[in-house]
């Protein structure tokens, strides 16, 4: 199988990431680019959950009974469409097993 060189000259020509977000949401600091971080946070933690519910071999609906949630709340949570209070994070990483951890950046 013949490989192919990368064109070098093209791929310094490709916008990063950040120009591409720039663009789209504005720089860091503006409003939308805040809002856009706290969407993809919120998607990421809800990920995470997800993964470690799987893991637990739980469905939404046990996991929810857990910590006295309705399904749709953990079905929200998962896809990020949802903000929580911190008590019912610290429910849901009891349920799950999960320690929760603080550190400066």
């Amino acid at each position: 199988m013949k490989t192919k060189k990368l064109n070098t000259a093209l791929l310094a020509n490709l916008p990063t990431v950040n120009t591409l977000l720039n663009d789209k949401y504005g720089k860091y600091g503006t409003q939308t680019r805040d809002e856009l971080t706290v969407k993809a946070r919120a998607w990421y933690y809800g990920e995470l959950l997800k993964e470690k519910r799987k893991e637990r071999k739980l469905t939404q609906a046990q996991l929810a009974e857990r910590i006295g949630k309705k399904r749709e709340y953990i079905a929200l949570l998962e896809k990020g469409e949802t903000d929580m209070q911190l008590s019912t994070l610290l429910r849901i990483s009891d349920a799950l097993g999960m320690r929760l951890e603080l550190t400066a950046q």
